[in-house]
């Protein structure tokens, strides 16, 4: 595998900062791997912008800081405008089509799932983070699908991890539905 470098971007409590905490913990605990976990956002809690970046490798890290996303998952209009442009060739691009639109060229064209609505439908919009894992999880090999089962039980609130799982399941499915990589 070597490094993997994953960047994580939208805006206060989307749950950015939870979700990049549960790749690293797949890749590092429940994979036996290497992982690297860092976060920025701004002074608001809510609202303001937040990012979240992994680094993930089968040997230690000497740099735990994201330079050339090899994935890049998009929460919000202004993450995509502030990190789309300067995406390497062959980054994988996942937007949550609900709250992000992109704007030609892109290329390669960013896949795409309505993570904020399928949560909603759900009866719980903060679970679109899930949802957006299960997806990831369908769509890369990044990480065995099984780690990120064990280390989203492992990281939600405690009575939660049914409703979490099914979150998980819903966006695994809508992956295999709709991939265009492997």
């Amino acid at each position: 595998m070597g490094r993997v470098e994953i960047r994580i971007a939208g805006f206060g409590g989307q749950g950015i900062v939870l979700t990049g905490h549960i790749v690293g913990q797949a890749a590092s605990i429940y994979d036996s791997g290497f992982a690297t976990f860092t976060q920025s956002y701004g002074p608001e809690s809510r609202g303001g912008s937040c990012t979240a970046e992994v680094v993930i490798s089968d040997e230690p890290i000497d740099y735990p800081y994201v330079q050339s996303p090899r994935v890049l998952i998009i929460l919000s209009q202004e993450a995509y405008a502030k990190y789309v442009n300067s995406l390497p060739k062959g980054t994988l691009a996942i937007i949550d089509s609900d709250l992000v639109k992109p704007s030609p060229p892109h290329n390669p064209v960013p896949l795409s799932i309505p993570a904020t609505r399928m949560a909603r439908e759900m009866g719980r919009a903060v679970v679109a983070n899930i949802i957006m894992l299960g997806f990831l999880a369908a769509v890369s090999d990044l990480v065995s699908t099984e780690a990120l089962r064990k280390s989203i039980l492992a990281s939600v609130p405690e009575g939660t991890g049914d409703f979490n799982m099914k979150a998980f399941e819903l966006g695994y499915d809508y992956g295999q539905k709709h991939r265009k990589r492997s």
